[in-house]
């Protein structure tokens, strides 16, 4: 398993929303027309053909009749000011321009207001409804003026689109609005319903809503929409208490009830294996949840941005290049929470330049915030452009005195324009070069840059599900590919005869063997390599393993691991996944190349988002 990523609290309706449609006088529209009666306005702009006009006015006309009224009707529009809902003439001016000696009272807007005019709200005004799919005009308004959408509900605040009536799915259009019901939670969180027989991905849907979207984009396959209201709610629905829910991008299923998140992630997994695999049974256990899932992770990385109100740290909002505050992170410790404020207090205080990426002036880009659960130990690494921090004593005494618990202050050094945050220098300002850490029996020291996983109350349940799956005696010999900073191998140490990693990456593998020696794990060793060149050596020299533990990429396994384990046959592979569709890819390899599946078990390591870790056991069939 991989560090995964990474969070406006949402009302009940859900709604996209975001303001009153306009009016074409510039005015905003209320929320629909009253009863429509005959009015001064109708009868200036009465039709110009006489069926019409006696449809209107339940009046006959002879033609000479009709060419008179139609010439005094011109007459009057032609003095009218143009100007959008003016204020109604007096009763002797309505009867000049029509030419009649006497005044005609004009009805009360009680009894009958003008058709063509938009009553203020009121609650016994009936909502506007078009009619068939014509393009409607304001007669008050200028004549280039024209409402040509429907008037949105007053709780839905927008101008929503026709609700789409085309037979076929492949007709759909950007804009268009439909209805679906949500079938299921999507890899990303997403609501995921079926539109004519096409799969719809609509973002803050859940599992059993019916919903109206509009959609945001068509292809051959999928459609994507945005959910404009709900129609029928989930009971599995909740208000997000994160406030900036929704925009930050950290999180993606807060607004689900805790059992509802849990069931969304055993059905990712379930139609991972039935999409991929081909599998609609398979043995899998109840999903491993939190007791209390929040506060859980252990570090933050947070860039650095000024605004208004001064200096923030945050995440930059999905498909953006715009920073989130995310002060107080309700899934971030609130220790980690607290020191991330006062790191950036302390920073603003003493006008610390922070790094502007378009112009490419300013210092610090990023704070990195890590606390030891177990230890009890703080970190604060600052990541710079450069090393010219002004003032940096100053810095780090007032550092000092706003956290008095702190262990180590860093400072690491990325003069690169990236989507990395880490350099490769790095310096101890004050304190200790690494805090100290323990998950079970093990101990751990860890650096700046070292990876450690981010929820050490359920790493432990994942890897004794890791060491169950492998089902060792003490005789076997293991390999551990992908091992990283090898800690699963660590763990599965004591119980096997001999442990093996394989890792890519250079200081992952030193840190893998400090471990092994900081924890007396005489039997394990590590490598620097790829599994699926190292594992076929070992095999042609002799070394056969009798287990095999591979904790991959989100990515998946490369192509030439799957032939080397098929060709290496161990008796057990353990498939430790952070993506489910990848997972039952590499799992249908597997199974086809002769191993049985035995059991699925999910863990739900980062509550609140849509990740699911997964361990997986393949026994060799005909062993």
């Amino acid at each position: 398993m991989k560090e995964s990523p990474g969070s406006h609290t949402h009302n009940s309706s859900y709604s996209a929303a975001k303001g009153k449609p306009v009016a074409s006088g510039g005015k905003p529209a209320t929320s629909g027309y009253a009863k429509t009666g005959t009015s001064r306005d109708a009868q200036q702009q009465a039709p110009r053909d006489r069926g019409k006009h006696e449809a209107r006015t339940g009046q006959k006309t002879s033609h000479g009749e009709q060419q008179a009224l139609h010439g005094k009707q011109q007459e009057a529009r032609n003095a009218r000011p143009h100007k959008s809902h003016q204020t109604k003439p007096n009763a002797s001016v309505d009867a000049k321009q029509h030419g009649s000696g006497k005044a005609k009272p004009y009805p009360s807007r009680k009894a009958k207001p003008n058709r063509d005019t938009r009553p203020k709200d009121s609650g016994d005004a009936k909502p506007y409804a078009p009619r068939d799919d014509k393009t409607y005009t304001s007669r008050d308004a200028k004549r280039q003026h024209r409402y040509t959408k429907p008037y949105a509900p007053r709780d839905a605040r927008q101008q929503a689109p026709r609700i789409s009536g085309r037979e076929h799915a492949e007709e759909l259009r950007t804009g268009d609005q439909i209805v679906v019901t949500i079938k299921r939670l999507g890899i990303n969180g997403e609501g995921v319903g079926y539109y004519r027989r096409k799969a719809a991905f609509i973002t803050g849907a859940l599992p059993d809503e019916v919903v109206h979207a509009k959609v945001t984009r068509v292809e051959d396959k999928f459609i994507n929409a945005e959910l404009v209201r709900i129609e029928k709610r989930s009971p599995q629905r909740v208000d997000a208490p994160c406030p900036v829910f929704g925009i930050c991008g950290g999180c993606q299923i807060q607004h689900i009830s805790y059992p509802g998140q849990l069931k969304g992630k055993e059905d990712i997994v379930r139609e991972a294996f039935s999409r991929y695999a081909g599998l609609q049974e398979f043995p899998m256990k109840p999903i491993l949840g939190m007791e209390h899932p929040w506060g859980y992770r252990n570090k933050a990385q947070l860039q650095l941005g000024m605004q208004e109100e001064g200096m923030i740290a945050g995440l930059y909002a999905a498909d953006s290049h715009k920073l989130i505050d995310i002060t107080g992170c309700p899934i971030q410790h609130p220790k980690v929470n607290e020191a991330v404020d006062k790191t950036r207090n302390v920073l603003q205080r003493l006008n610390t330049p922070v790094y502007q990426e378009k112009s490419n002036q300013g210092i610090v880009r990023t704070i990195v915030v890590r606390w030891g659960f177990q230890s009890g130990q703080l970190q604060v690494t600052l990541v710079a452009a450069n090393d010219r921090i002004p003032r940096l004593d100053q810095l780090v005494k007032e550092l000092r005195l706003a956290m008095p618990e702190l262990t180590s202050i860093a400072l690491n050094v990325n003069p690169k324009n990236t989507s990395l945050v880490f350099g490769s220098k790095t310096t101890i300002l004050w304190g200790a070069d690494s805090i100290e850490e323990a998950l079970g029996d093990l101990e751990f020291t860890l650096s700046p840059r070292a990876f450690f996983q981010l929820n050490p109350l359920q790493t432990v349940k994942l890897y004794e599900s890791v060491r169950t799956a492998a089902a060792l005696t003490g005789k076997e010999v293991v390999v551990d590919a992908y091992c990283g900073t090898g800690t699963i191998g660590l763990w599965l140490a004591p119980y096997a005869r001999e442990v093996r990693g394989i890792e890519s990456i250079p200081e992952a593998v030193e840190d893998a063997r400090a471990n092994a020696s900081r924890n007396g794990r005489d039997n394990a060793s590590f490598y620097e390599g790829h599994a699926e060149e190292l594992l076929p050596r070992w095999v042609k020299s002799g070394f056969k393993p009798d287990v095999i533990i591979a904790d991959p990429p989100r990515i998946g396994l490369d192509p030439r691991f799957i032939e080397a384990v098929l060709r290496t046959k161990p008796k057990r592979f353990v498939y430790v996944s952070c993506n489910p569709s990848t997972l039952a890819k590499d799992c249908k390899e597997l199974l086809d190349g002769g191993y049985s599946l035995e059991w699925v078990q999910p863990v739900d390591m980062f509550p609140q988002t849509s990740h699911v870790e997964c361990i997986s056991q393949l026994v060799l069939k005909n062993d």
